[in-house]
């Protein structure tokens, strides 16, 4: 039989690599693609994707109960990836809370009135930590309990939204049956499109070929974006499947590939290669130092509170985050989802490299020195 599946967040990093694999699912009849907008350039690609698959892109917010009832009805599974990314505190506290834990529990909602069996949510690492710099964590799986310490509003909106989804598995729907309900963790998302890659190249483009190094300290295990999305496509296969769905409901997945396990900075100058960007450490300091100084910004950002928003060029989370050895393996993933990496580090190497290519050419330096 036909089925149907919406992906919220469609318009986003990952959301859209969801849509494009999406379309090449059995019996798919309906893309339901939710999000807040769509860049004009996004929606002429969705418009023209050589398929049967009818792709329906709606426009509206995460918190309007009556879009996510339209938007739920007849749907077959929701593939949840719609969240406000905000590691250095810029959007105010109650908007992230809102957005990704408020806007997952009245999506959970909408799937239980409209009688949708299925739900994946795109959780991440920080809902695990890491918490102290000084803390170890190398190939990492499920069965450690860890969790998040921290106060600050993404990590910690992020860990309620992904226990109000596993806490929502096997609840009853409106028409009958129950809710299947999965998350998944993914490590640091990079590849085409990122975010936060363009920013990085766009600073050292302003910065001389200078990067900013955030993570001199780090090991990480980086994931491309593409075996991101092909997760998630495994985690729709395994709940859609009586045989595959009971181990799988109810669970999280770490979902990481065959990227080399390397410091943050070493990740960004292996990607910059072409360019010869590299951070500059002649004035670094060390790392103890750092943390404490983003302790005193804080306090300052918090006494100026009242009369003035002072917004810390960096914070203690930050620090934490980018500077510990923190990295997982997907075994349980591979066990449960049969998920292997859809791209090989060497493919999604040369990829990112060829997107970041392009935005070297488009910015206004390089631009003006093609034209002296």
């Amino acid at each position: 039989m036909g089925w149907s599946c919406l992906v919220t967040g469609a318009g986003g990093f990952l959301g859209q690599r969801i849509v494009r694999l999406l379309m090449k699912e059995r019996e798919l009849e309906e893309i339901r693609a939710l999000d807040k907008f769509f860049r004009p350039e996004l929606k002429e690609e969705f418009s023209k994707l050589p398929s049967k698959i009818k792709v329906v892109l709606l426009e509206g917010d995460i918190l309007d109960e009556l879009c996510l009832k339209r938007a739920c009805q007849d749907v077959s599974a929701v593939i949840h990836t719609a969240s406000i990314i905000d590691i250095m505190n810029t959007t105010r506290r109650e908007t992230i809370m809102d957005v990704n834990l408020k806007g997952t529990q009245l999506l959970l909602e909408a799937c239980v009135q409209a009688s949708v069996p299925v739900f994946i949510h795109t959780s991440t690492l920080e809902v695990a930590g890491p918490n102290s710099y000084t803390e170890i964590i190398q190939d990492g799986h499920e069965d450690l309990q860890l969790e998040n310490t921290w106060f600050a509003p993404y990590p910690y909106s992020k860990m309620l939204a992904e226990k109000a989804v596993l806490a929502a598995n096997g609840q009853t729907l409106k028409q009958g049956g129950t809710l299947s309900t999965c998350a998944l963790r993914p490590m640091y998302i990079y590849g085409e499109g990122s975010p936060f890659l363009a920013t990085l190249i766009r600073e050292a483009l302003d910065n001389n070929g200078v990067l900013t190094s955030n993570g001199r300290y780090s090991v990480a295990n980086p994931v491309y974006v593409g075996n991101v999305a092909w997760a998630h496509i495994l985690a729709l296969r395994a709940l859609r499947d009586a045989k595959k769905a009971p181990s799988v409901r109810g669970q999280f997945y770490y979902i990481s590939d065959d990227t080399p396990h390397q410091s943050y900075d070493s990740f960004n100058c292996t990607l910059c290669q072409e360019w010869g960007f590299c951070p500059d450490y002649r004035l670094h300091l060390p790392l103890s130092l750092t943390y404490w100084i983003a302790f005193l910004l804080e306090a300052v950002s918090f006494l100026l509170s009242p009369v003035y928003k002072y917004a810390p060029p960096f914070n203690r989370h930050l620090v934490t985050l980018a500077n510990s050895t923190f990295t997982f393996s997907y075994k349980k993933a591979q066990r449960d989802l049969g998920y292997e990496p859809l791209f090989s580090w060497e493919e999604a190497k040369r990829s990112t490299i060829q997107w970041m290519r392009s935005l070297v050419r488009q910015h206004p330096e390089t631009l003006k020195t093609k034209t002296q």
